[in-house]
């Protein structure tokens, strides 16, 4: 599924795998009237190893509160019949090395329970993109676990932090306006043409932002603007 095609799409199939039904309620409340269509009896367990499928979603949303085997295992197996379907796990916390087991399942993002409405639908518009997603607060303990010495992908969401900029919360109108525009998930063509300027002028505005916010690429940009722009006026 390609990032183009994502965005022309209106509505995504989306199943729930919950045995928690106050958040499995809460979870329908927060994606009714959006993109994310609920599908109801598109899934059934009748073992941890033989799933069924009775429709074809695009996500999968998955409760991550216990973390375990049998959890990864019913992602595998979901996956095997629906390859192109994002996964998402959602809990009130992670562990680092379920974590990294869930990547290696097949898992494309972690979202915590506690997070805003339009932070979670945002979160999940992205990954429909294709975007890799963690929390913030997960980030680090994550690199501390990476010992390999290798230099860390500026496209991956674990990426190591920049520094932060003094003037970290101090963004010009202008780039404000693009990082909004990285929030929706524009390629620097895009904003150009928006905005009128050239993309090496973009590129140049992209990397003050990553400086100042202290993000390692454009998805922790999203995501750190996806969590203060929802809640502040629009204002970073």
């Amino acid at each position: 599924m390609s990032g183009d095609a994502t965005k022309d799409r209106k509505e995504f199939v989306t199943i729930l795998i919950c045995n928690n039904r106050l958040l499995s309620t809460g979870l329908e409340a927060l994606l009714a009237n959006t993109r994310f269509a609920i599908s109801e009896g598109g899934f059934d367990q009748p073992s941890p190893r033989q799933p069924r499928l009775h429709t074809q979603p695009d996500l999968f949303i998955v409760d991550a509160s216990n973390s375990s085997e049998n959890t990864l295992e019913i992602i595998k197996r979901l996956k095997m019949q629906q390859p192109n379907a994002r996964v998402v796990m959602v809990a009130s916390h992670f562990d680092v090395s379920f974590v990294r087991l869930g990547f290696g399942a097949g898992v494309d993002g972690f979202c915590l329970s506690t997070i805003d409405r339009e932070v979670l639908i945002k979160s999940l518009e992205l990954i429909m993109m294709g975007e890799k997603l963690l929390p913030g607060a997960l980030l680090r303990p994550m690199l501390s676990q990476i010992t390999s010495g290798a230099k860390p992908d500026q496209d991956s969401p674990m990426a190591e932090p920049l520094p932060v900029d003094p003037g970290m919360h101090k963004l010009s109108n202008r780039e404000a306006e693009i990082l909004r525009c990285l929030m929706r998930g524009e390629p620097n063509k895009v904003i150009a043409k928006k905005l009128d300027v050239t993309e090496a002028t973009i590129k140049v505005h992209v990397k003050a932002i990553l400086r100042k916010i202290g993000a390692a690429n454009r998805t922790q940009a999203a995501m750190w603007a996806a969590e203060r722009f929802t809640t502040r006026d629009g204002k970073p």
